[in-house]
């Protein structure tokens, strides 16, 4: 074995050469990140990058352009307005030590609050009532969300202060909230791309159509006041007096606070325990806790550096990591053509609960992770809510992504996309694309087509009835087969029902339609944004519909232009679509031009309807104005109607606990009076 000494300007160059790897990953995270995309890695990763990029800056004293270490976050890029801040919106020193926080602390009275994983967001308030709100964009400059803002689900419409107060929070999406949304009715179908409640609160709070933000159930909880102008002795002073007292002051104006605590040096340590065990129950996304001086005019001698605040700290939390065994990488497809890598591993106790599965998520992190079976790993919890692999102890990197696909065994592709490498299976024709978009195809918020559930698809498919969405209105072909058949068990009343419901959905609405077609990111509410913005288009028009015009409706960016002028562009759907317009009679829904007196407003509809010919006559015209229709009882609902308002069904009982109004018919339609006078 031959030794070779490095001379120090070698090992600089080595050096400098890995802090160049580290600052475009960290770049390419933090774009992602910001931009409210699907991470390509976990806070947890983000840090351990971050942290080593931190300690060759010190060791070599180098500080490469660009470096995350001195940018606030990431500017932004869609097309919302911009505005400087009045203030900078700076980032946090942070730590993993709790002792460090205390040495920290000192003999100085602290706030410690949790840290909320959302959007950080700052609002202003003039004579009560909302004038702006901008998200944290670079730090410098942040993006107009005024709108949007208004339509977040606790946000004060009025406040009784009536001078000017400016305020910092964080929007955010509850786990619950987060949790529902993905699994309701379907309204959008976009929501299913993203992976946290983080990363779906930054793609909502920044959409150009606030009337997708209103269905988000976006939050927003303050913890800083930045200016407070007005007359009156009872003012908090921002420059003297209590932090405490500040957010007593607003919390006295309506708002909903980050929870926190007042902490000293010697109780630091317990009240850090009783926020980590608040923290794993809780229904807010957290990411660590935030301590902050108690005492306004010491936090103002401090000042900040070009990065941080001098008064605050973040603590990061240690996750609780555990160590085991890779068993296997299951490869799970889509109906979109992704085919994403699950790691399987031998069980381990985390947080509480049995963990032996974590989302690989791509290409680049599986080989990143240098995975291979039999490999001792060790995984964690990211912010103790989400399975994930921190390290692999072994590196095999014997894992390779499969050449054919699972399903059909079509050769797999890799493809390029946002920066990372992700597999897909590119046969239109493939068992898992056809079983997963033939059920969304006849979903009741696409073709409504009862009796065609996923098990009945799957037989229809096997025995060859059935193999793409048209021949679903070709089915009575069939019928005495699958009437005789034993296995399908559908017989001849199950089948006339099924006839019926197929004829019923020839009659469509175009919005409906374009969902049902499975265009990805596509969702409902974006389907009848395009039917809005271009009301005299047809379904064989919509093969002909540019990126440009696209790009014009809100709420559609880039990569959804692109989804669409790609799926249009396609032979096989351009034929499909024009098949489906010869045998649907597609009609357009009459858009309504009055104010939306229903904006933002949730309602529940249950029990019989008196003067509306059904549930979806009602849910349309609730639509029409703005208002959204759910499923079920939440602390979301405004409004459950029922015209028997003495019920002990469920829904009533429910909506009494949590304080919702019970209206009747007549109720809500005297609030629809821009439709009904």
């Amino acid at each position: 074995m031959r030794f070779v000494n490095r001379t120090k300007g070698e090992q600089v160059l080595e050096e400098k050469k890995r802090m160049e790897e580290l600052v475009e990953i960290l770049d390419r995270a933090a774009r992602v990140y910001y931009s409210g995309e699907d991470e390509i890695m976990s806070n947890y990763e983000y840090d351990k990058l971050y942290d080593e990029l931190t300690e060759l800056e010190k060791k070599t004293g180098i500080i490469l352009a660009g470096s995350p270490t001195t940018k606030v976050g990431y500017e932004t890029l869609s097309e919302l307005p911009k505005e400087t801040h009045i203030a900078p919106m700076l980032s946090l020193a942070k730590t993993k030590d709790v002792g460090e926080l205390t040495d920290w602390l000192g003999d100085q009275k602290g706030l410690l609050s949790m840290k909320l994983d959302g959007l950080s967001i700052i609002i202003t308030y003039e004579d009560g009532v909302l004038t702006k709100a901008l998200t944290r964009g670079n730090g410098e400059v942040g993006e107009v969300i005024t709108n949007n803002a208004r339509t977040f689900k606790n946000i004060p419409g009025r406040i009784p202060f009536s001078g000017r107060m400016v305020l910092r929070g964080e929007a955010l999406i509850r786990y619950s909230d987060f949790e529902e949304l993905n699994q309701g009715s379907g309204d959008d179908e976009s929501i299913r791309q993203y992976k946290n409640p983080r990363n779906l609160c930054a793609g909502s709070v920044r959409q150009l159509n606030n009337e997708v933000t209103a269905g988000r159930r976006v939050r927003f909880y303050a913890y800083n006041l930045i200016e407070l102008a007005g007359e009156g002795d009872d003012l908090p002073s921002l420059s003297e007096g209590s932090k405490e007292d500040e957010l007593t002051f607003i919390h006295s104006q309506g708002f909903e606070l980050a929870p926190y605590k007042p902490v000293t040096g010697d109780g630091l340590a317990s009240a850090v325990d009783v926020f980590a065990k608040e923290v794993a129950e809780s229904d807010l996304p957290s990411d660590g806790l935030v301590l902050t001086y108690d005492d306004i005019a010491y936090s103002k001698e401090l000042g900040r550096t070009a990065k941080a605040p001098r008064d605050s700290i973040a603590l990061k939390w240690q996750d609780e990591t555990a160590e085991t065994t890779l068993i296997d990488i299951e490869w799970s497809a889509s109906r979109t053509g992704l085919i994403n890598p699950v790691a399987i591993f031998e069980p381990v106790e985390l947080e509480g609960t049995t963990v032996q599965r974590a989302s690989v998520h791509n290409v680049s992190i599986l080989r990143e992770l240098k995975l291979g079976i039999g490999d001792r790993i060790t995984v964690y919890k990211a912010n103790m809510i989400i399975p994930q692999i921190e390290s692999n102890l072994t590196g095999s990197d014997t894992c390779e992504p499969p050449k054919r696909c699972p399903i059909c065994e079509s050769e797999t592709e890799l493809v390029n996309e946002n920066g990372s490498t992700v597999l897909m299976c590119p046969n239109e024709a493939c068992y898992a694309k056809q079983i997963r978009a033939l059920t969304h195809f006849v979903s009741r918020d696409a073709m409504n087509i009862d009796g065609l559930s996923e098990a009945t698809l799957e037989k229809l498919i096997s025995k060859h009835y059935i193999r793409t969405c048209e021949d679903i209105f070709h089915l009575e072909k069939y019928r005495d087969e699958i009437i005789s058949d034993d296995t399908m068990k559908i017989r001849e009343k199950a089948f006339e029902n099924l006839k019926n419901a197929i004829e019923s959905a020839k009659k469509a609405s175009l919005p409906n339609v374009i969902f049902a077609l499975g265009i990805r990111g596509i969702g409902l509410a974006t389907a009848k944004d395009i039917v809005r913005k271009y009301p005299d288009i047809t379904l064989s028009g919509f093969l002909s519909i540019t990126k440009e015009e696209l790009l014009a409706v809100d709420g559609i960016g880039e990569n959804l232009a692109d989804s669409v002028i790609a799926y249009v562009n396609n032979d096989r759907n351009r034929e499909l679509v024009e098949k489906l317009d010869s045998i649907l009679q597609v009609s357009t829904p009459e858009i309504s031009t009055s104010e939306a007196v229903l904006d933002g407003l949730t309602f529940v509809i249950t029990g019989s309807l008196h003067t509306f010919e059904n549930r979806s006559a009602c849910k349309e015209s609730i639509e029409k104005l703005g208002g959204r229709v759910a499923s079920a009882v939440s602390a979301n609902t405004d409004f459950l109607v029922n015209n028997d308002i003495h019920s002990t069904s469920s829904k009533n009982k429910k909506a009494k606990a949590l304080g919702v109004p019970i209206i009747t018919e007549a109720e809500l339609r005297s609030r629809m009076e821009a439709i009904f006078p």
